[in-house]
């Protein structure tokens, strides 16, 4: 099978338990860094799936990589390669299929109830309501013939699907050592105000029953996503041979 395209935008937002989950499923990927030069692919069709990582930025920022990433997304979205986005990867995946990507009422920073649409339960082990984690600013519309998945009481839009596409507003991905690194690298961020901000105590309380919980939700949601990855097609040994011989008979 092709590899996965795993994108990452900054050193600190990693792919943290996406890439535990891909190297116990034998899921081959492509690391693609291109905060530190690395060329865009233009061809989707060359990856089994692409995920792309969260980033400091904006869908709208003037970045160099932001429009090739686009594009590549484009690109998947025609020719229905499988993409996960997390947190900003989700906004560029909105905006790739034509949707709108805007400033959310307020920052929603920190742990937070969502609820599970009827229809998506199955991607997050039947639950009706999760606990999911957060760092963001923006928020999408949900494209046109794609479907909410999780919607939040600070943020409407927090996941969709459309077609093998999954979005996720949220990071599914963290891990307890990776939110400790945001909370030391955003404790500016963590003096705004805001109903949806979080104190950093609040942050990293009962951190391990957290992430491990968080952990099994991505497990799920993981597993139904690489469920739809392009594979190359399989030819049954010895099928022609019983074609030819049902013919003859």
């Amino acid at each position: 099978m092709r590899p996965i395209a795993l994108i990452q935008h900054e050193p600190h937002q990693g792919p943290g338990y996406l890439q535990q989950f891909l190297e116990q499923q034998d899921l081959r990927y492509r690391l693609i860094r291109p905060d530190l030069g690395d060329a865009m692919p233009r061809r989707a069709a060359d990856f089994a799936g692409i995920v792309v990582l969260g980033s400091e930025h904006g869908v709208h920022d003037d970045v160099a990589w932001i429009a090739p990433e686009r594009a590549l997304l484009q690109d998947a979205l025609a020719r229905e390669v499988p993409v996960l986005g997390h947190c900003f990867g989700a906004q560029l995946l909105a905006v790739a299929a034509g949707a709108r990507v805007a400033r959310n009422a307020w920052p929603n920073i920190g742990w937070s109830r969502v609820w599970v649409t009827p229809d998506a339960r199955a991607l997050f082990r039947g639950e009706p309501l999760v606990e999911v984690f957060n760092w963001h600013y923006d928020t999408f519309e949900i494209p046109r013939g794609g479907r909410r998945l999780l919607f939040g009481p600070h943020c409407l839009n927090k996941g969709f699907a459309l077609g093998p596409h999954l979005a996720l507003q949220c990071h599914l991905e963290v891990t307890e050592n990776s939110v400790r690194d945001w909370c030391r690298m955003g404790r500016h961020e963590l003096q705004l105000q805001g109903p949806a901000i979080q104190s950093e105590a609040e942050l990293l309380r009962e951190l391990p029953r957290r992430t491990q919980r968080l952990h099994g939700l991505a497990r799920c949601a993981y597993q139904h996503w690489t469920a739809g990855l392009l594979r190359p097609p399989r030819v049954r040994v010895g099928a022609p041979f019983a074609a030819a011989q049902a013919i003859s008979r």
